[in-house]
């Protein structure tokens, strides 16, 4: 019996088949592929759906559209009042022009990523401790507007950038710790004076009701007679006044 043997046109026909189907290339809704065909790069970036790439004449250099949330690693920085601290911060950021983002940057992942280190670095240093401390959602927003800025011509989008953490030295820690008690007893001396105050506001209008109608300090005494009466004392002394006296003896002289 023999051999089958293959005719040439069916060999070439099963070898394009095989380059067809390994020049496909399916992407993702969020990815978007940057072709360049012989060294050149096409006019528009493909995607998504099916693409085909024909090695070894074309390249393919796949991007991801999504947004990116890069850890910036901590940094040391000296504030514009001298204190040193080590703050680290968290970038959001997506590509909005794939062509740029392959052609104008060599690694847009590395270079955005170093570019938010060193403007963490700037923007931060110029800024004083308490500023640091309770302007953050300022800071924030320079450090966004000045990243997105430089990362423009690269077809990068800055969407967001917060600082994450700050940590202080422990001396500062222990001094704004201190600070802050005293500005606590500050404030509870106040209010306490300010009670004080009001306090004898009200004694002094008291004490002129008093003086315009004697008999209220009778009843003063009355109610507080009371008072003591309901506790369980043995003994009690107390001073009768002598308008209450007097009354008592009129009283008496009408009978």
């Amino acid at each position: 019996m023999e051999g089958l043997t293959l005719s040439p046109t069916l060999i070439i026909a099963v070898v394009v088949v095989l380059y067809v189907i390994s020049s496909i290339q399916i992407l993702a809704e969020y990815e978007r592929a940057v072709i360049f065909r012989l060294g050149k790069l096409l006019s528009q970036p493909k995607g998504p759906g099916v693409v085909l790439v024909f090695r070894p004449i074309d390249r393919i250099v796949r991007i991801s559209l999504r947004t990116v949330v890069h850890d910036v690693p901590p940094q040391d920085i000296i504030t514009r009042d001298n204190v040193s601290v080590k703050v680290n911060a968290v970038v959001y950021f997506r590509v909005i022009d794939p062509r740029r983002a392959v052609v104008e940057v060599e690694n847009y992942m590395y270079a955005t990523s170093q570019l938010a280190q060193t403007t963490l670095r700037s923007v931060l240093g110029q800024a004083e401790m308490d500023d640091l401390l309770a302007e953050r959602d300022r800071l924030n927003q320079q450090l966004q507007t000045i990243l997105d800025h430089q990362t423009d011509p690269w077809g990068i989008k800055v969407s967001a950038v917060e600082v994450k953490h700050v940590d202080l030295p422990q001396d500062m820690q222990r001094a704004m710790a201190r600070q802050a008690e005293a500005e606590r007893e500050k404030r509870a001396k106040i209010i306490h004076a300010e009670g004080e105050l009001i306090a004898s506001e009200k004694l002094a209008q008291a004490a002129a009701i008093i003086d315009r109608e004697p008999a209220a300090i009778t009843l003063r005494y009355l109610q507080t007679l009371t008072e003591i009466a309901s506790e369980q004392n043995s003994t009690i002394i107390f001073p009768l006044p002598i308008d209450l006296l007097r009354m008592v003896r009129e009283g008496d002289r009408r009978t």
